[in-house]
């Protein structure tokens, strides 16, 4: 039986939220902003139907230029949020450069982002994180919203297979052994109130794609976040990765990404799946494999006896690494819950 939720005709004007981090948030975000509405449009079109377009952003990140930001200027890891503005930017080609552009010299600059070093120094003037990337954003005439999960300065903590507990994200990354917990450091965490109203309001909600225990659930262990995910009425889209995560993911199966979002969430978040059918080239999957990544397997029949609907699709795009194609999965996304007629 397929949950009526997933099945939702949505009306003209598309208030979209995507939850997660890494580079998976940021590359569906890239193919989305190509359906937002122009200022120029004033009202929604077929073509661009998105309204409100908002990033929910995880901001546990404690390695790299994000990293010694954290410690040294005591401000929240900006990378991952850097990178959903690129992807948001309009036609802007060199201050998205300007924002990416990582200094390869200099002592103390060595290693840094312009864009970490911009929002980490906007952040002193401001006194707010979250003031800084909404300024941010204007600069880079960003299409969307861009919120941190929380402002609270707090790192992620997992209990592994054989009870060990390992925290900060980069160590829980580096680590061999399966994950049977994540949680964060602190019980008080709290999110912007603008990120739960948003939420609230969406007419589809997006999780993913990204690493697992590192980027999607750490998002869903905000309790105001869940609480508004749960109750919300829209469809909740899990979007799955395209291969597994050598150490947090290794050998999950699709069913299995799943599971664990369950094990962390009390209530129902996931409505329908999204995941890629298209076969990884034999040369990229054996480098893959020698780094201990296999593609996602897709065990649909538990899928479906979860209650929970599959959509899948030609998503993947090959260009030495594999991401997802921003392009096709934006379609993809639009079609089946905007225009799901024109699809029969």
């Amino acid at each position: 039986m397929k949950n009526p939720r997933s099945q939702k005709v949505l009306s003209p004007g598309l208030r979209m939220i995507a939850l997660g981090g890494g580079t998976g948030l940021s590359a569906l975000l890239r193919g989305l902003k190509e359906h937002v509405v122009r200022r120029s449009d004033h009202q929604p079109t077929p073509e661009r139907p998105i309204t409100d377009l908002v990033a929910i952003v995880t901001v546990t990140d404690d390695g790299g230029s994000s990293g010694r930001l954290r410690r040294e200027h005591r401000v929240l890891p900006p990378g991952d949020i850097r990178n959903c503005m690129v992807a948001l930017s309009q036609d802007e080609p060199l201050l998205s450069s300007l924002f990416q552009y990582r200094f390869k010299a200099g002592r103390g600059l060595r290693g840094h982002n312009f864009g970490n070093l911009f929002l980490a120094a906007l952040t002193h003037v401001t006194g707010d994180f979250a003031e800084a990337v909404r300024v941010s954003s204007k600069v880079l005439a960003v299409r969307g919203r861009i919120f941190p999960s929380t402002t609270s300065n707090v790192h992620l903590v997992a209990t592994l297979a054989n009870g060990k507990r390992v925290s900060g994200e980069t160590r829980i990354s580096r680590s061999k052994l399966p994950i049977h917990k994540i949680e964060m450091s602190s019980l008080s965490v709290h999110p912007l109130p603008a990120a739960v109203e948003a939420i609230r309001q969406a007419d589809l909600i997006l999780l993913g794609p990204g690493s697992l225990y590192t980027s999607v659930i750490p998002n869903l262990l905000i309790l105001e976040i869940a609480r508004a995910i749960e109750r919300s009425k829209a469809p909740r889209v899990y979007i799955a990765n395209l291969m597994t995560q050598p150490g947090e993911t290794t050998h999950y199966t699709l069913c299995d990404h799943l599971r664990a979002i369950r094990q962390h969430v009390p209530g129902r978040v996931v409505d329908a799946v999204v995941a890629n059918s298209k076969p990884v080239s034999d040369e990229v999957a054996r480098r893959y494999r020698a780094q201990g990544a296999e593609p996602v397997r897709i065990d649909a029949d538990q899928i479906l006896r979860s209650k929970v609907r599959l959509i899948t699709g030609d998503l993947l795009e090959e260009h030495g690494v594999i991401r997802h194609n921003s392009a096709v999965l934006a379609r993809l996304l639009l079609g089946e819950f905007l225009f799901p007629a024109r699809r029969r």
